[in-house]
């Protein structure tokens, strides 16, 4: 079943009404919410952020943020924590991620177009102290890439989908036909608005893909083509509750990291209301 905003916000109002009126109605719609608030308990999956939300603002303003939405996970940027960072600037941001009671769970996306600059990401990402590293590597890297793995066996390298802007790694197919005869842990960060902006229905591509899923980056679409633009999450076209249910149904475990890209200078109304409507679908899906 597919449920959109309108039809989300159409159904929470019927269930106002319901409760008001009693009855046998009222009592399956709380059976089923307590069904959605059990399976979100048991949910391995966490919700996190994408550091590019933040682009604009400091790690301060970025963790404050967070524990206000009451979201834990953070995939580091550079430019919160560089690549050269010190051994002690590296403890510091733990330190400061902790107090606010957020993880920096992976880094990226750091791009490479040659080995110095794939054995900087990994080492950065070992130093860091992450178990993902969000890359997009060139084409004629990943057998480089590939050899890096077996010297770094605790990351996974997830590949950003980018979507149409750019021409390489534009939809989870193309990621999967690049990486599938590689180490296994050579896969994707799903970036499921660039997704549908290229074409392909992310849902579907979870299922076909999830066994190289890493990590996800979540964001709504206005179209779902090339001339979609980033907006609220449950304001566009994919079908989160959808979304949700093949997270379950795969077993997905890995961080679904809102990477909000509207009204980039004042993100905050936005943000807040993304990750509402998503904690919403995780409890009624």
């Amino acid at each position: 079943m597919t449920i959109n905003r309108r039809s989300f916000i159409k159904a929470s109002a019927a269930g106002a009404l319901m409760l008001s009126a009693g009855g046998l109605q009222t009592a399956c719609s709380a059976a089923g919410a307590a069904r959605g608030r059990q399976a979100a308990e048991a949910d391995k999956f966490h919700l996190g952020a994408a550091g590019y939300t933040f682009v604009k603002f400091d790690l301060d303003t970025t963790l404050k943020t967070l524990r206000r939405a009451d979201v834990h996970y953070l995939c580091i940027k550079d430019f919160h924590l560089p690549l050269n960072a010190t051994d002690e600037q590296i403890a510091a941001f733990h330190a400061k991620c902790a107090s606010y009671g957020v993880t920096g769970y992976g880094v990226g996306p750091i791009y490479m177009a040659n080995e110095a600059e794939a054995d900087r990401a990994f080492a950065y990402a070992r130093r860091v102290g992450v178990k993902i590293l969000v890359g997009v590597p060139s084409y004629e890297l990943l057998p480089y890439v590939n050899k890096k793995l077996e010297q770094y066996p605790e990351i996974k390298l997830a590949i950003h989908l980018h979507g149409p802007d750019i021409d390489i790694y534009q939809t989870a197919s193309v990621i999967w036909d690049k990486v599938k005869d590689y180490n296994p842990r050579m896969g994707m960060c799903l970036d499921i608005g660039h997704d549908l902006r290229g074409g392909a229905d992310p849902v579907e591509d979870l299922r076909k893909y999830h066994t190289r899923v890493f990590d996800m980056h979540f964001k709504d679409e206005s179209e779902a083509s090339k001339a979609g633009w980033c907006v609220e999450i449950g304001r566009g076209k994919i079908d989160f509750p959808a979304l949700v249910r093949m997270m379950r149904k795969v077993g997905y475990e890995g961080v679904c990291s809102l990477e909000y890209e509207k009204d980039m200078d004042d993100p905050f109304m936005g943000i807040a209301e993304s990750y509402g409507y998503l904690k919403a679908v995780c409890n009624m899906a």
